[in-house]
């Protein structure tokens, strides 16, 4: 059973004091009015898609330009003053950036934003970080290191080589993971090594838009609160807009990009035209 998706515009003031509850409360009376119609064939979710902070990688890309980037120096593990692989870390900006997230929640507070009812993480070490710092000390709050999810695009860039799964759950403490069972049969399991990546094929957008389709199907299959929150890479954020038929928007390291969809169930094995 598949889900068309697509976004849309609430009608909120940015610089109400009650603006997030406003759009909540917007966001509950549209799930209630369809609910009242018939059932549960179109729901809204609010999404926020948050960028890791800056990490050494993106300190190298900036040093070289994108084109030597992407051709040469991408495919190392650093150039004798950088370090960026595999699984480059967090800059002390970086670190900086994911604070700030931190303290805009914190404040949002005040006018109505409420923690995530569910939160996905990037399972590379610089969203893992990202998503610690931002929700450390907001009602305990657990991410998960969702396979489905995989990060940003795989492949050829030694900085998305993940690092192996033991790593991750002995050193993030905030993280957990889907059940074994589940795991094993997800499209994209979280293995102890990173058996997705290769060194000499770069996974294509179209691609990364894909699985992001299969994620936002899970999402609305399986999760019941209306807020979700995905600690992710520019990658998989463009691709989360392509699959809903958005333009490519450009986030910085460590911003935070809300966005409200809305989910129709499709009684079809075909695919849906956004």
């Amino acid at each position: 059973m598949a889900l068309a998706r697509s976004s849309c515009s609430m009608v909120t003031t940015a610089t109400s004091p009650d603006r997030w509850t406003k759009l909540f409360h917007q966001i509950a009376e549209l799930n209630s009015k369809s609910k009242s119609h018939g059932g549960s064939e179109v729901e809204f979710k609010l999404f926020f898609l948050g960028r890791h902070g800056e990490g050494f990688h993106n300190v190298a890309e900036a040093k070289y330009g994108t084109p030597a980037w992407d051709a040469h120096w991408s495919k190392l593990d650093g150039d004798g003053e950088i370090v960026w692989g595999p699984d480059a870390e967090l800059t002390p900006l970086g670190i900086s950036q994911a604070q700030t997230a931190h303290n805009a929640f914190a404040t949002e507070f005040a006018s109505g934003l409420r923690i995530p009812d569910a939160t996905y993480v990037s399972p590379l070490s610089r969203a893992l970080r990202t998503f610690e710092i931002t929700f450390d000390g907001l009602s305990g709050r657990r991410g998960r290191a969702e396979s489905r999810k995989r990060p940003e695009q795989y492949g050829v860039h030694t900085c998305d080589l993940r690092r192996s799964r033991t790593f991750i759950f002995s050193t993030f403490s905030h993280i957990t993971a889907l059940p074994p069972k589940l795991d094993t049969h997800s499209p994209f399991p979280l293995t102890e090594n990173d058996e997705l990546w290769t060194p000499d094929e770069r996974e294509t957008n179209d691609h990364v838009a894909a699985r992001v389709k299969t994620v936002l199907d899970v999402v609305f299959e399986k999760e019941r609160g209306d807020f979700i929150s995905i600690t992710a890479h520019s990658g998989m954020i463009n691709g989360f807009l392509a699959s809903i038929g958005r333009p490519s928007f450009s986030l910085g390291t460590g911003g935070v990009l809300p966005v409200v969809v809305k989910g129709t169930r499709a009684h079809t094995c075909s695919r849906d035209t956004l």
